[in-house]
């Protein structure tokens, strides 16, 4: 049944209005928001399509994380208390080397249905050295909103035997955009996703860059300025700070999203400004490896694009966008007073801001008629949440309350793929027993 009409308690737009609405409906056709109006029982009585009350619950838009690797879910609790370049060499490396296509399939999946029913509706994944195709094609039949590309080794002085030749790299890398940008009716968009700048030569970087112009809307993907010991490398190697490496090379605009950006100079900050490339926050995954606090509210005070990621399972240990804003918002305050980071901005960078980082703004990210259904119900009725009428204090529950538990229903591009706290795409059962072989064998390739 393609049209369908919600209504909810409350539709928290994220609109440049910043509109909280009551009373109100939501109509969606053909995948895509066609009315947001005033509710009238009488004319929903005549409504053709399946109607959705939902009382006690909000409406969201899907939340929008600009970083995560989905090959590293199986890895979950597997390297934890690491600082980042020893997690890299003894754990991440080596897991993801072992990788086969089956293991492969088991990591993305259970990722996939982890993101989806903690109501995140579009990723920015990087994927990893081999059988990418893996990744995509169960992205693709998840009905997942994605950006995702192979990951790209060349160097790698921490895990030798985990690289492929510079030239190998740009080839596969081309026929996989090729194969994958734009499929899926646009749902699915290639990201080129070059590792750091300690795994990749100025080669493949510059030519990846490059490589973009025939991929009118693709997204260069890489991390940066994560961990001191890893500025400290680069440094040795070039002779310049991470983001100023990165900028000499030209390959730093507004199609460019750095994973980090944890340990800058002011200097590097002016040019994330004066080049408009996005930063993505990943707070837990700085917290747990122990890289640090990046300086978000100066960002956001400079005008720099930030949007919200979970990392990977293994540095987190959850894909939980709820965690993430939480966190976003707290681990600032300390710093920046308590009024720094306020729930509501938090929110708006886990959704419309995340758009914004992947020009889909105009697409996703708010609740606005045109735009494509990607749309998140929670149920905000329980006493861990405020008991006030006031309609703002929305924000608050969402930010410092709410966990996955609180979501009911998603819907990506009109089309239910959680409901009723529910996965409509995955047996749960079948994917930890699966999950759970596939590791097993996976480990034993290792060791």
């Amino acid at each position: 049944m393609n049209n369908k009409l919600i209504i909810p308690q409350y539709i928290l737009c994220a609109d440049e209005k910043r509109q909280i609405l009551q009373n109100s409906c939501v109509e969606i056709s053909g995948g895509r928001i066609t009315d947001i109006r005033k509710f009238d029982k009488a004319s929903a009585e005549k409504f053709t399509g399946e109607i959705v009350y939902a009382d006690g619950q909000v409406l969201i838009p899907g939340f929008i994380q600009t970083h995560i690797h989905l090959c590293q879910t199986l890895f979950r609790g597997l390297a934890d208390d690491l600082q980042l370049l020893d997690w890299l060499q003894l754990r991440i490396f080596p897991y993801e080397n072992a990788h086969d296509k089956d293991s492969l399939s088991a990591s993305v999946r259970i990722g996939i249905n982890e993101l989806i029913s903690g109501g995140t509706t579009t990723i920015l994944d990087m994927g990893t050295l081999r059988h990418q195709e893996i990744i995509f094609e169960e992205l693709i039949s998840s009905g997942m909103r994605a950006f995702a590309g192979k990951c790209m080794i060349d160097e790698n002085d921490l895990f030798p035997v985990f690289k492929a030749s510079t030239g190998d790299e740009l080839k596969s890398v081309y026929e996989l955009a090729k194969n994958y940008h734009n499929s899926s009716d646009g749902r699915i968009k290639y990201g080129f996703a070059p590792r750091f700048a300690l795994s990749c030569s100025t080669r493949l970087l510059k030519e990846t860059k490059e490589m973009m112009k025939d991929f009118a809307g693709s997204i260069f993907h890489t991390h940066s300025s994560e961990n001191k010991n890893e500025v400290e490398e680069v440094r040795k190697r070039y002779g310049k700070g991470n983001i100023d490496y990165f900028n000499s090379i030209n390959v730093m605009d507004d199609h460019t999203v750095l994973a980090h950006c944890v340990h800058t100079s002011d200097d590097e900050i002016n040019l994330l400004k004066r080049t408009n490339t996005r930063v993505s926050h990943c707070p837990s995954s700085n917290l747990k490896l122990g890289s640090g606090i990046a300086n978000i509210p100066h960002y956001l005070r400079k005008g720099i694009s930030v949007s919200l990621g979970a990392d990977g399972a293994p540095c987190n240990n959850s894909l939980s966008a709820f965690m993430e804003m939480r966190l976003a918002a707290l681990i600032q305050k300390p710093f920046h007073g308590a009024a720094s980071m306020d729930a509501e901005t938090v929110f708006r960078l886990a959704t419309i801001e995340g758009a914004k980082a992947l020009h889909i703004e105009k697409e996703v990210g708010s609740i606005e008629a045109g735009k494509k259904a990607d749309l998140v119900l929670l149920d905000l009725h329980s006493p861990d949440f405020s008991l006030s009428d006031n309609k703002e204090k929305i924000y608050s529950d969402i930010v410092y309350s709410a966990a996955k538990n609180c979501v009911d229903s998603v819907m990506i591009n009109g089309e239910w793929k959680f409901r009723n706290k529910k996965s409509m795409i995955f047996d749960e059962d079948e994917l930890i027993s699966t999950g759970r072989k596939e590791l097993n064998k996976l480990l034993k390739r290792v060791s």
